[in-house]
This record gives structure tokens, C-alpha cells and sequence, in this order.
């Protein structure tokens, strides 16, 4: 192939703005597009936005760094995370955590991906905290550390229920492939990880709410895209 395309000042603050911030909602990912072309007088077409970040990707790649699509499970809505592929593991996060908020955050996930829905309730999360092995955690010591995933974006919560974070998917999805490969599903309509997902009770293929709420929409009865069983679950 012919060489990468350059990389302007455009997609350098693109890249800075994204680094700032992690994770970037689709929206905000094509103004800020269009804002770093402006700014740097560089041709903007409001389509081009995958081909301008595949531009930054070609340049990222010796760092073994990538910008990756996925998706928010609540909503369905596009977003852009910058992911570290040399270590996209849970060892990125042992630089940043105690060995005991590395041991909270693995049992949390766990919790979560052999869960039902795809959440653990605080209840449960703080229960394991004075059973590490690692170091035990008081419980105000454990909601603080809960508190600080949710900040860096490892988790999120909502009434006092915590999934993981559509950054950690994004960034995650190979580790819990490979290390829930009984439980962790892909999607059947859009092909990626699934952790909050309805399950077909007569041939367990999952989906994502977003993605349930999609395919029935043009189906006059819900059945499965898999067994074609009738769908007993509440479509979103």
C-alpha cells in the first residue's frame, strides 16, 4: 500500500482532546473533527470521520495504541475510546491501583459477567471486600474505591447497580473473551461483547438492549434471529 496519509495538526489535537478525555461520545467525537479541521485549515467532509481516524490509527500503530469504536450498551449510541493494545489486560490498571482495588475491581467483574443482566448490586460488591486476599477493605474504604472506578471509567453506576464501563468494553473485550469464554457472549446483531443483554431462553443467544430494541422493532411478533422461538422477554 502506499504510504499512510499524513498526519496533520488536525488529527494531532483530535488525538490530544481524545487522550484527555478517554471516551468520547459519537457526537462529540464528528464536532471535535470538524473543529480540529477549522481550526487547522485542513479539508473537512463530515463523512470522513472513520477515514480520518484511521489516518491517526496507521500512526498510533508502532505504539501500539488504537482509537476503536464500540458502542453504550444503555443507549445504543457510537463512541471512541483510545485503547493500549501492548496491554490491554487488567495489568494497565496495576500501575494505577493497590493490589486490593485490583482484587475488588476482578471480583466485581466477575460478579457482573456471570450475572443475569449484567450488574452487580453495591450490596454484593461491598460484601467481598472484607473477604480479599490480597488486603481487606473496610466498607467506607471499598465505596471509595468503587467511586474512583466509576471517575477512571473502569465502571458505571446507576442506583446503586454497576456494569462495566463502555470504555472497559471497548478496551477489555479480548481479557473477557479469553477469560469468560463460558459466560461472555457476543452480541447476535451487532457481533460485539455483551454484558447487559437479553438471553433467548430456548437457545441462550444473547443481544444487546440497544440491538433487541432495533431487530423487533421491524418484526410484527418477536421471535429469535437464532432458533426462531418465540422472544418471552419484555422487548425493551
Amino acid at each position: 500500500s502506499a504510504m499512510a496519509a499524513q498526519m496533520t495538526d488536525a488529527h494531532r489535537r483530535f488525538l490530544q482532546v481524545l487522550m484527555s478525555h478517554g471516551i468520547m461520545e459519537g457526537s462529540e467525537a464528528r464536532k471535535l473533527h470538524q473543529r480540529s479541521c477549522e481550526i487547522h485549515k485542513v479539508y473537512y467532509a463530515h463523512d470522513k470521520l472513520d477515514h480520518f481516524i484511521s489516518t491517526i490509527n496507521s500512526h498510533l500503530q508502532p505504539l501500539f495504541m488504537q482509537i476503536r469504536k464500540g458502542m453504550s450498551e444503555g443507549d445504543g449510541r457510537a463512541h471512541y475510546a483510545l485503547v493500549n493494545l501492548a496491554e490491554t489486560e487488567i495489568t494497565k490498571m496495576a500501575s494505577d491501583y493497590a493490589e486490593n482495588e485490583l482484587e475488588l475491581f476482578r471480583k466485581t467483574m466477575d460478579l457482573i459477567m456471570l450475572s443475569e443482566n449484567g450488574f452487580a448490586s453495591s450490596t454484593d460488591i461491598l460484601n467481598l471486600a472484607d473477604q480479599l486476599k490480597t488486603k481487606k477493605m473496610k466498607k467506607k474504604e471499598a465505596e471509595q474505591v468503587l467511586k474512583v472506578f466509576v471517575e477512571d471509567k473502569w465502571l458505571s453506576e446507576n442506583n446503586g447497580e454497576y456494569t462495566l464501563h463502555t470504555r472497559c468494553i471497548i478496551e477489555m473485550e479480548q481479557y473477557i473473551l479469553n477469560n469468560y469464554q463460558d459466560v461472555a457472549r457476543k452480541c447476535n446483531i451487532c457481533h460485539s461483547l455483551a454484558i447487559q443483554s437479553q438471553v433467548c431462553e430456548s437457545c441462550g443467544t444473547g443481544m444487546h438492549l440497544p440491538c433487541v430494541k432495533k431487530y423487533f422493532r421491524a418484526q410484527t411478533e418477536p421471535r429469535c434471529p437464532q432458533c426462531n422461538d418465540f422472544w418471552t422477554l419484555d422487548v425493551p
